[in-house]
């Protein structure tokens, strides 16, 4: 993570959530992030940029006994209760039975986090885990459950098949086809009818509006506001939106960080070219490829001209989201964490 305050200099930065936007005296209202004390912030121009919440599909059970995985807070909650479910089974006197569903770790959604979070977590379970739990090993299960026939839809098939023999190896199990019904306390029911017991439930199925931009009066598009090719907002003066709150309806953009970086230094030209009496043609998005990681030091890489897997691919994997490493502390603190793991191994302590 990087703090926003030291991200460059000469911004001024208010911690807070936008309530409401009054669009004729171009003022934001916003409150406090503890005491939800309101405050207003003038603006002469306004990029919307609020990103998008965990979709359930409205989904019954999902937001009580599923963890989601888009905050730093989120993955360390997940990583707790992996331990716990552990630490759990090896109380003496636990019945056998209760390994079935204690050490059985739920993935939903089989789109790249979903895919990554299963694979570095067969890396924790059988690199770190099974040094201080070696009996409880023959017991753990993952298991990657998917509503459509296959995972990594935006990939290459060749490298769909690829994970897919991956998987097979480690022993991650795949059930696609799948669609979830119902979440229940350790119990997850599908519309076949099936019921799928675990000790950790992972929702990973995609983005949905914030509440914030539903609030909006702006036209939208799935839930999306609708911007035009200079990423202004229609019909609201001064009033921009980007990344996965906006949607260009001629050229929808995936909802990435690379395309959301993109977006933020196409603004950041456009504003400074405005200051100096220059115009900027229309924002264009260029495609880098994606990347996603399988687990076992192997990675995918689907590019326009390289469709990349294994070993390699999996330095270039890491290589090339170290360089997008805002500051050189981080890059520092990231490659010294990176040594550490592949000496030591990774933390099990529970803090």
């Amino acid at each position: 993570m990087e703090p926003i305050r030291v991200a460059r200099k000469g911004i001024r930065f208010h911690q807070g959530f936008c309530e409401d936007i009054d669009t004729e005296k171009k003022i934001a209202h916003c409150k406090g992030k503890f005491k939800s004390t309101p405050f207003d912030v003038t603006y002469d121009k306004l990029v919307i940029a609020v990103g998008a919440a965990n979709n359930t599909f409205g989904i019954p059970g999902v937001e009580e006994h599923a963890h989601f995985l888009k905050e730093t807070s989120d993955a360390r909650g997940i990583r707790q209760e992996i331990i716990q479910c552990f630490e759990r089974a090896s109380k003496p006197g636990r019945p056998t039975r209760d390994f079935e569903w204690l050490l059985h770790f739920v993935v939903v959604g089989g789109g790249p986090t979903g895919v990554e979070f299963a694979a570095e977590l067969h890396d924790f379970l059988n690199d770190d885990l099974s040094k201080w739990f070696p009996d409880l090993m023959p017991y753990v299960n993952i298991t990657l459950v998917e509503a459509q026939d296959k995972i990594l839809t935006a990939f290459d098939a060749r490298l769909q098949d690829y994970t897919r023999r991956r998987f097979s190896r480690q022993r991650i199990r795949l059930r696609t086809n799948a669609a979830v019904k119902e979440v229940q306390h350790h119990k997850l029911v599908l519309h076949a009818g099936d019921e799928i017991s675990y000790g950790l439930l992972v929702w990973s199925t995609g983005n949905t509006a914030t509440d914030f931009v539903n609030r909006l009066p702006f036209e939208k598009e799935r839930g999306r506001l609708i911007v035009d090719e200079c990423l202004r907002v229609p019909g609201a003066d001064g009033i921009y939106a980007a990344g996965d709150c906006s949607v260009t309806p001629a050229e929808p953009l995936p909802q990435t960080a690379q395309a959301a970086q993109q977006e933020g230094k196409y603004l950041a030209r456009l504003f400074n070219g405005e200051a100096e009496g220059k115009m900027d043609p229309p924002f264009h998005y260029k495609h880098m490829g994606m990347m996603v990681y399988v687990g076992d030091k192997k990675a995918l890489a689907d590019m326009k001209n390289i469709k990349g897997k294994g070993f390699t691919t999996w330095i270039f994997w890491r290589s090339a989201y170290f360089t997008k490493l805002m500051s050189w502390k981080n890059k520092t603190l990231v490659l010294f964490d990176w040594i550490r793991t592949f000496i030591f191994g990774r933390d099990i302590s529970q803090f």
